[in-house]
């Protein structure tokens, strides 16, 4: 059995995982989409989850086709995006208060690792209304590879100045849960999108269905 108590630090992705900023990227995708006279499923959206855009790029072309005008889509979707935030903003996950409590509560340190780069990254913290949460912010900006590599979480745990192997990663991605595993951290799935994919579940360490039942997990030490 473990329980928080058993890790020195947690490592909090934040697409999906924090904020639900992946539900804004896929409406903000579709709608661009279908501006140019595509269509964008749920799941081929779904898909994508976690991946940074310069892994997302040759997706998108090999989906629509060698003459897709990515640069419009690129606009197209900037714009439906920032429209959609300013209106509704970003919603912070459930649980995520009440955990982020528990881990100040038990004195762990603990920082934010995204595949997004970091202007990016700070306006969604800010719309979520959350920009002052976290001291350290690793992004894609920090690191060579972004994940599925394990250079994110690696570079967290360097300056939490924490062994990876100590860490506890929280992740909702099949990439960011094989980052974590790569990086030899210990990892939860909390899935923002389904199906599920059962390779990201063999992968992972542990499985929940969202961050409110992590905190009970990992009070309890029921697993």
């Amino acid at each position: 059995m473990f329980k928080l108590s058993d890790f020195s630090a947690v490592i909090f992705d934040m697409d999906g995982l924090v904020l639900d900023t992946e539900t804004t990227y896929f409406i903000a995708w579709r709608q661009a989409a279908k501006t140019m006279g595509f269509v964008f499923s749920e799941a081929f959206c779904s898909s994508l989850s976690g991946l940074h855009y310069q892994d997302i790029e040759p997706i998108l072309m090999a989906y629509c086709g060698a003459d897709f005008n990515l640069p419009a889509f690129n606009r197209l979707s900037g714009m439906f995006w920032r429209k959609h935030v300013n209106a509704y903003g970003i919603d912070i996950k459930h649980g995520f208060t009440q955990l982020l409590e528990f881990i100040v509560q038990q004195q762990l340190p603990y920082c934010l690792a995204t595949n997004s780069r970091a202007v990016n990254a700070y306006e969604c913290l800010e719309l979520a209304g959350i920009k002052d949460v976290f001291s350290i912010v690793v992004t894609r900006d920090d690191v060579e590879r972004g994940k599925p590599a394990p250079d994110v979480f690696l570079r967290s745990a360097e300056l939490l100045q924490v062994p990876i192997n100590q860490c506890l990663v929280l992740e909702d991605s099949h990439a960011g849960i094989e980052a974590a595993s790569r990086a030899g951290a210990f990892s939860i799935f909390v899935p923002s999108t389904e199906p599920v994919d059962s390779l990201t579940v063999e992968l992972c360490d542990l499985m929940r269905i969202d961050l409110a039942h992590t905190l009970i997990t990992l009070k309890e030490g029921s697993f």
